[in-house]
């Protein structure tokens, strides 16, 4: 996280200093876009802007509460806002997409697209959810965030965020133990006999994650994890979803510092 004295240093016109900064959250917000977007494209856009309201905004950081909290701030009130080609999906269509063209003869050899696959499916999951329930189970249940703070960002009481969180962490679990192959191996779907029919239709991101635990492994742990954390040990096996290397870069080119 950025340092208090980068953040007044940047405050004061510090170019340098206001990289550091920037470094210091690129992740973080990067992450949280990510996970209530699912399109890394998207995640990219919406990353890039938020850095640019923490940039233009700096001057106003005084210090009443964490940097990371300020930055979140403005990051969940900006993906509040947006809206992306898969807006309104449901989990009745998701489910659908899914058992539209499973192959009858699933290869499981080649593990990293599955588990790129795996990776995609459960991110795209999250879109199923409103924008309020999808960004309460997020912060909460993926970025283990204290209920207390989340409820602060989202401007709610924290018995009105345990509500919202506690019908999106059902809904999400239903559907994994209903659907989903490595959650139930019993159910129709399963990431080998989907495979063929997501490269198809270009579902698969373009570069796999650095950072993401490999696909026996996650398959493992969900088999040894009790019903009801299965569906969250998949939500977080997707290692940290840094940022690309190039936007800080990209939005330093474009921005002066605060002055």
């Amino acid at each position: 996280m950025a340092d208090l004295s980068d953040i007044q240093a940047a405050q004061g016109g510090d170019k340098q200093a206001l990289e550091r900064v920037v470094l210091s959250v690129q992740d973080q917000v990067h992450r949280l876009a990510l996970r209530m977007l699912a399109l890394p494209e998207d995640a990219r856009e919406a990353t890039q802007e938020i850095l640019i309201r923490v940039v233009t905004n700096l001057s106003a950081f005084r210090g009443d509460s964490a940097f990371s909290t300020w930055v979140y701030r403005i990051a969940t009130n900006h993906l509040l806002t947006v809206r992306n080609g898969r807006q309104g999906l449901t989990f009745e269509a998701f489910e659908a997409d899914l058992h539209d063209g499973l192959s009858d003869t699933p290869d499981a050899t080649d593990t990293v697209m599955l588990n790129e696959l795996r990776m995609a499916c459960t991110m795209a999951m999250l879109l199923c959810l409103d924008v309020n329930h999808r960004l309460a189970y997020v912060l909460g249940d993926i970025l283990e965030m204290d209920h207390a703070q989340a409820a602060g960002l989202l401007d709610i009481t924290p018995a009105n965020y345990r509500k919202r969180l506690s019908r999106a962490r059902a809904d999400v679990q239903g559907f994994t133990a209903r659907v989903c192959g490595l959650a139930n191996p019993a159910a129709k779907c399963s990431c080998p006999r989907r495979l063929p029919a997501a490269q198809a239709l270009g579902r698969l991101p373009k570069a796999p994650a650095p950072d993401a635990p490999d696909y026996d492994t996650v398959k493992t742990r969900v088999a040894r994890a009790e019903a009801g954390l299965k569906a969250i040990t998949l939500q977080r096996a997707t290692g940290a979803l840094a940022a690309p290397h190039d936007l800080t870069k990209a939005l330093m080119a474009a921005v002066d510092p605060p002055g």
